[in-house]
């Protein structure tokens, strides 16, 4: 098989202007500016429940050592574990860090399935216009007669644009999409190992919450009564 056979500008301007255009219009310039970063972030260093256990642990070895109430925040470079520890410090409770990790999370998912979503509508694009660039290559067939160089240079082009429409969604989009769909899913889930973690280690160290002392308080008082 020949390479240089398979380059063809014009099914490549059609096929991938026309997908890109296409995704734009639907999309939005926002919708693409996030799929954008999470594509970026596959090629980012990975969140790992080790590292993040590691950056934690002297921070939970002080408040297990010394008492939630006499620990000063420190910060790790995570910002919802900076926060939620910052948190679960000043309030004296493991709530805010179990809040913050769920709006965290939140905000994650939604960036996540927003590019999942742009991706696969641009892999679905992708055959439409390579059928598009089909249809176009025999519109330009000669009107007045076959022309043997004219037959070929248009069934030539309508071969391509199709494998280029074939190509794009199912070797280069779909995957993408995948990609981000697993990368967020395998982060959430070490994200989750981590807060779980945390909760196992901490919640020893935290104090007893007063909607539980204000049972014995009222017990207490209807005595002195």
């Amino acid at each position: 098989m020949q390479l240089p056979l398979l380059i063809d500008g014009i099914s490549a301007t059609i096929v991938l202007g026309g997908t890109a255009l296409a995704t734009v219009l639907r999309s939005g310039w926002h919708e693409l500016a996030v799929t954008g970063q999470a594509i970026g972030g596959l090629w980012r260093p990975r969140f790992t429940a080790e590292q993040a256990k590691a950056d934690l642990a002297p921070q939970v070895t002080a408040i297990v050592r010394d008492g939630v109430l006499r620990v000063n925040p420190s910060t790790t470079g995570d910002r919802e574990f900076d926060e939620g520890t910052d948190a679960l410090i000043r309030e004296r409770s493991l709530d805010p860090l179990i809040t913050r990790h769920h709006t965290f999370r939140k905000q994650r998912m939604a960036t996540a399935n927003t590019a999942v979503r742009t991706l696969a509508q641009a892999a679905e694009l992708g055959p439409v216009f390579g059928m598009v660039g089909t249809l176009v290559s025999l519109s330009q067939l000669p009107t007045g007669g076959l022309d043997g160089s004219a037959l070929n240079g248009a069934i030539s082009t309508a071969v391509m644009t199709t494998l280029y429409g074939l190509l794009l969604a199912n070797l280069v989009l779909a995957p993408l999409s995948r990609m981000v769909e697993r990368h967020a899913q395998a982060e959430e889930h070490a994200r989750q190992e981590v807060i779980d973690w945390l909760t196992a280690q901490l919640e020893p160290a935290m104090p007893p919450r007063v909607h539980q002392l204000r049972p014995h308080a009222v017990q207490r008082e209807r005595l002195h009564v």
